[in-house]
């Protein structure tokens, strides 16, 4: 195919045919990540993202880690500040380099377990793009294994800060760099593993991008990823154009901080449309807490867009051309504007509920997405004494949950709600390469909010410890469970008990850190999805198929939806 003249517009079929080319890169980065990860975070649960930026650090094709997608703006944005670059110039970044970064003020990371590598595209001795990958870590130090904390309350509680820097340099590894990462890690086999796995993914992405340039001419990369950006906005900028002018406001409300645990902590949003621009304005929200409850603005847009795309309509691409369609306003030293060293370890339980409150403002512009709250993914931390011979002594899960209902449909059961598309770890990894046992794992009957469209189910999940362990439960949605809309009834809350059903029962009323014996058991409960309109409304056929299927009791049938059931 024949390139362009710089300068020169492109035609659509060449545009097209380079998107689809950094689509397929980025599934294929993320196959090969994957599938060379040493930690189940990697392996299992899939807790990272790889991506194509231009040169600037704008994202291309959306990642299935959505919640990615906006962080890599703002890390390369200020990698180009430390090495002096700007327009295509290199500055201090040299073909070959490799950045490494987990601050969540300095690079704008998730949290601090979340680490970065991106790496630049050169041609013709200039940036032309970068590549880069998310993912998160086993450890990276801070007070308690697997360094994410229920209650910590300041960000050096949790683990080794890596501002941006070079990690390789001309293509050549800076082990002193390496050192001081593994010295403070208590998992260096599995950091190292998972480390070097991203890394040469991220330069086997550059190499991809790099043979790009050379075959379609730099100029006319370039000009196709400016082209790429700009109809993702213009597309965008028509769905706003359709909506109606005007304000909508909602709140929500985190269970607590982790650290003042009878304070419950309010999330705020003020959603103005007008002229094409949607504006979000979080001032209103409660200020950053002491807990780990805090959100850096990247999460913010990441709930932003996925909440906008989703009540929108789902066939937008989402790139960092719509970021010119929206206006973000903050106040500072809030929870939605956190400032250091405010902790930010639980951010994707807030991230979690700002959507619900970011989906019920906009319900007011487009009632026909309008979708019930949802429950809250969480995580689980055991971090075993000893551990089988040979295998890692860090256990770590992401737990699925369930979405609410919406018009003219049930919310999915036992999944990753929103944003994030992570996987849940099966049984049989947990029990081939852990001490311990899975005794129940399935949905729980009458847990979805009852309604027209039945909320998911909570998902359950029980363990007995077959070693002495230390277990992290991180988890929302108990306090506050997750609100029906349009009169559906809510959701189940979530819970976590230890030794239930015996007289050393413990329900935990927040998230926590426990040390716990061989032989000790313990239940965890997701949140399940709320209702969306009245249950009066649910047609008897479909409450017959959900008593079928064991997700609704015939006791519930009758009380709550007025159906007996002849079998």
């Amino acid at each position: 195919m024949a390139t362009q003249q710089a300068g020169k517009s492109l035609d659509a079929i060449t545009i097209q045919i380079l998107r689809n080319k950094i689509a397929s890169l980025v599934e294929e980065m993320h196959y090969h990540f994957y599938r060379s990860g040493y930690s189940t975070i990697i392996r299992e649960s899939r807790d990272f993202s790889c991506v194509v930026l231009d040169r600037n650090g704008r994202l291309i094709v959306a990642p299935p880690m959505f919640f990615h997608a906006p962080v890599y703006r703002h890390l390369v944005r200020r990698t180009l500040e430390l090495y002096n670059s700007r327009d295509g110039e290199p500055g201090d970044i040299e073909d070959g380099d490799v950045f490494v970064c987990n601050h969540p003020y300095e690079g704008g990371l998730p949290h601090v377990s979340d680490m970065a590598f991106v790496s630049p595209v050169f041609s013709n001795g200039k940036i032309v793009a970068f590549t880069g990958s998310i993912a998160h870590k086993a450890d990276v130090g801070g007070t308690n294994p697997g360094s994410t904390s229920p209650n910590a309350t300041e960000i050096f509680q949790e683990g080794l800060l890596l501002p941006p820097m070079k990690i390789w340099q001309r293509g050549q590894l800076l082990q002193d760099v390496e050192r001081i990462i593994l010295a403070n890690t208590r998992q260096p086999v599995l950091v190292r593993g998972d480390m070097n796995a991203q890394i040469a993914v991220t330069h086997d992405g550059a190499m991809r991008v790099k043979e790009l340039a050379k075959r379609f001419g730099a100029q006319v990369l370039m000009d196709a990823f400016a082209a790429i950006l700009d109809g993702a906005a213009n597309e965008l900028r028509q769905r706003i154009l359709a909506l109606p002018h005007g304000s909508s406001s909602a709140e929500g409300y985190i269970d607590n901080d982790g650290v003042t645990i009878d304070k419950p902590i309010k999330l705020a949003v003020t959603i103005t449309i007008e002229n094409g621009v949607a504006e979000f304005d979080f001032s209103a929200s409660d200020p950053q807490t002491r807990g780990p409850m805090n959100l850096r603005p990247s999460m913010i847009e990441a709930c932003v867009f996925y909440a906008l795309i989703g009540s929108l309509g789902p066939n937008l691409h989402f790139n960092d051309g719509m970021s010119d369609c929206i206006r973000l306003k903050f106040k500072d030293k809030t929870i939605t504007n956190a400032s250091a060293p405010a902790s930010v370890s639980n951010y994707q339980q807030v991230n979690l509920k700002l959507v619900d409150v970011l989906l019920e403002a906009m319900a007011h512009f487009n009632p026909s997405r309008a979708i019930a709250n949802a429950g809250s993914s969480s995580a689980l931390g055991i971090f075993w004494t000893k551990g089988w011979p040979g295998q890692s002594t860090m256990q770590y899960e992401i737990l699925g949950s369930a979405y609410g209902g919406g018009e003219k449909h049930d919310g999915a059961s036992g999944t990753a709600c929103h944003l994030s598309n992570l996987h849940v770890t099966p049984i049989e990894i947990l029990e081939s390469e852990y001490p311990c046992r899975i005794h129940q794992f399935g949905l729980v009957p009458d847990s979805g909010g009852a309604g027209h469209w039945r909320g998911g189910l909570s998902m359950i999940r029980e363990y007995e410890l077959l070693e002495d362990a230390t277990v992290v439960r991180r988890f929302d949605k108990s306090k506050h469970p997750p609100k029906g809309l349009d009169g559906g009834q809510n959701g189940q809350g979530a819970k976590f008990a230890i030794n239930p059903g015996t007289p050393q029962e413990y329900i935990s009323p927040a998230s926590g850190k426990w040390e716990l014996r061989k032989g000790d058991r313990f239940i965890l409960q997701t949140a399940a999805g709320g209702g969306y309109g009245k249950p009066a409304l649910r047609e008897p056929v479909d409450v017959i198929k959900d008593i079928r299927e064991g997700y609704v009791t015939k006791d519930t049938a009758e009380r709550i939806y007025d159906v007996k059931p002849e079998f």
